[in-house]
């Protein structure tokens, strides 16, 4: 592509790309446009394979004149991947295998026919939807953070100005740098991280500050188990985020940029580095970017996995070179961060929606959400749910509606139990919540959290007690160890939970357990530590009874902590057929088949649990 030098260039560049992606999309040129999901769920699903099949069939069958194909970032709906979606039509296929190709080119393609197996089924009505729109999953969501994903070709920098890439930064350089600040105060934007501090706030303090050198930063260390936001926004639209990152560094005047990125992430890394190169080459970063004195560049650091590093001063110190701990703050970066240079943290999200903004208007962010939360919010929906996967909704949705709407409920008919919101930070909710709506204060209000977006719903199968007891094991693991709270306190909680599952806890243990927790809430350095006891205070106070059931009783009500179960076969439901004793691992079952029940030696149990579901007649019962 040539040297994009003026506003004049970018502006027939983006109109030139804006009509090509409207005629593909309305069918306009005559021909079919194939995309395929290049996200890095779909990709381990073998959607690179169908993508290169799909290409090889229009060439041997010389289609080329009737259909293309094309690679999109992630389409949201992992569950149901990978996904091939046909325009003009808004055909989505999904659960597609490398042998379905040579039918969707055929069928599809060359007669015109919808392929009617791979198309969505709608649990409650049991119809087949063809439309992606119509989907009950996309009903309900609003794409600002995420746009153009799963629409442009996240490798190809034409693809993102026919999305509107660049308007956004084009409208801020027309402005003051104070103009761009107060257009983000007043669009409500409130930093999609974790904390919700408003993010031109933010931006005020570090413009306020006279300095040469200013660096902008872009949190892209996503720790949280289960959650994959914003590596999805880097690899479906890192084009959105880089400019978001130009915005940011025009309004407080930094001529430099960082993304910390952890390396886990080597799509969303790859897609990254080709956007700065290719923006590199045409000109629109570097030095006096379309002609202004506005000089920006990027640089890519990769993360090694600390959790902690999510945290704004740990990661500052690891892009330094120094071991990821956090600072105390004040000074807080905004005054001296990266290299003592005041600096601001923004996570990916915040970006993706910052150029959104600059595009679209303040107004018609603030336009959506609650009072105190303006705009959209992308949560990674996994756990005992039937639809998970990636959704961005505008906030004010009810939990109800994002578990039982979006989501499609829990499967196999159980019960819902709690979603635990914000990651290992984050408390767990309950059916009382359910009609609570989703922003940064009703959340803490209730004992979670917003946290980066995870949301982990659990069912009645799930014991309380054990999922504060994996969300400390996480916590302990990642504890840098700068603080005494945080590194004594959380070993400590995760010591009495451990007692507890294995059936040794006694009631003082619940005691000790709540003022440890306090303790380590109240002192700890960093927000690590500070809401790491989130997860056992939510579900003491949510969930007494199986607490008390396992220090009372010595019983998991959830029939989860291992050393308080054991299994038991029923011998009126026995039919004597040897199948729990052929797959018992330790020889822990006898019985004489067709003569006898079976029975379980519990001295030589294991409880794996593999007679229960090896057992085809419900024989096999767990107390």
């Amino acid at each position: 592509m040539e040297k994009i030098l003026t506003e004049e260039q970018l502006g027939k560049k983006i109109e030139h790309c804006s009509s090509c992606l409207e005629k593909k999309f309305s069918g306009q040129d005559g021909k079919k446009h194939l995309v395929v999901c290049g996200g890095t769920g779909c990709l381990s699903s073998n959607s690179g394979e169908i993508l290169e099949k799909l290409e090889a069939l229009i060439k041997e069958k010389h289609l080329e004149e009737k259909a293309t194909v094309n690679r999109v970032g992630c389409f949201g709906f992992c569950s149901q991947g990978p996904f091939v979606k046909v325009f003009p039509e808004d055909r989505l296929y999904r659960a597609v295998k490398v042998s379905d190709v040579e039918r969707i080119i055929q069928e599809d393609v060359i007669e015109g026919k919808c392929i009617e197996d791979l198309l969505y089924v709608d649990p409650a009505t049991k119809q087949k939807v063809e439309r992606q729109d119509d989907i009950n999953f996309y009903k309900k969501q609003k794409r600002i953070a995420l746009n153009g994903c799963s629409m442009i070709n996240p490798e190809e920098l034409e693809e993102a100005f026919g999305f509107g890439a660049f308007k956004g930064l084009t409208r801020a350089l027309h402005m003051s740098q104070q103009e761009v600040v107060d257009e983000i105060l007043k669009s409500g934007l409130r930093g999609r991280g974790g904390a919700g501090f408003p993010t031109g706030r933010k931006w005020q303090f570090a413009l306020n500050q006279v300095n040469d050198d200013k660096y902008v930063i872009c949190n892209g260390d996503e720790g949280d188990p289960g959650a994959f936001m914003d590596r999805s926004i880097l690899e479906g639209n890192p084009v959105g985020v880089i400019e978001g990152m130009m915005i940011a560094g025009y309004a407080i005047g930094a001529k430099n940029g960082y993304f910390y990125v952890r390396a886990e992430y080597p799509i969303a890394v790859k897609r990254l580095r080709l956007a700065i190169k290719e923006l590199e080459e045409v000109g629109l970063l570097g030095d006096h970017i379309l002609g202004t004195n506005f000089s920006f560049r990027c640089h890519i650091r990769l993360g090694a996995g600390a959790f902690v590093c999510g945290e704004e001063t740990a990661l500052i110190n690891s892009i330094e070179g120094k071991r990821g701990m956090p600072r105390p703050r004040p000074p807080f970066p905004a005054i001296k961060g990266l290299w003592q240079k005041p600096s601001i943290i923004n996570n990916v999200e915040t970006l993706a929606s910052v150029s959104w903004i600059m595009r679209e208007g303040a107004e018609k962010f603030a336009s959506i959400g609650t009072q105190g939360s303006k705009g959209t919010k992308v949560f990674a929906l996994g756990g005992k749910v039937n639809n998970v996967g990636l959704v961005e909704v505008p906030m004010g949705t009810t939990l109800r509606e994002l578990i039982f709407d979006i989501g499609g409920g829990i499967p196999n008919g159980k019960k819902f139990k709690a979603i635990q919101t914000g990651g290992p930070s984050g408390g767990c909710l309950t059916e009382k919540d359910l009609d609570a709506e989703i922003d940064f204060d009703t959340l803490i209000a209730r004992g979670s959290m917003m946290g980066s977006g995870g949301a982990i719903v659990m069912d009645e199968d799930n014991c309380m007690v054990d999922v504060a007891k994996f969300y400390m094991e996480f916590i302990v693991d990642e504890s840098c160890g700068k603080c005494s709270p945080c590194r004594i306190g959380t070993k400590r909680m995760l010591e009495i939970l451990t007692k507890i599952c294995n059936g040794k806890g006694e009631e003082k243990d619940l005691d000790e357990l709540k003022e440890l927790a306090e303790i380590t809430k109240t002192n700890s350095l960093c927000a690590l530590g500070q809401t790491a006891a989130n997860p056992i205070l939510s579900t003491m106070k949510n969930f007494p009874e199986e607490y008390l059931a396992h220090v009372k009783d010595h019983k998991c009500p959830a029939g989860v902590c291992k050393a308080m179960l054991h299994y038991e076969i029923n011998p009126e439901k026995c039919k004597k057929c040897s199948l729990c004793a052929r797959n018992c691992p330790v020889q822990a079952i006898s019985g004489v088949v067709g003569k006898e029940p079976f029975h379980i030696d519990q001295s030589k149990c294991v409880k794996c649990g593999l007679c229960m579901s090896n057992c085809h007649f419900g024989a096999v019962e767990k107390k």
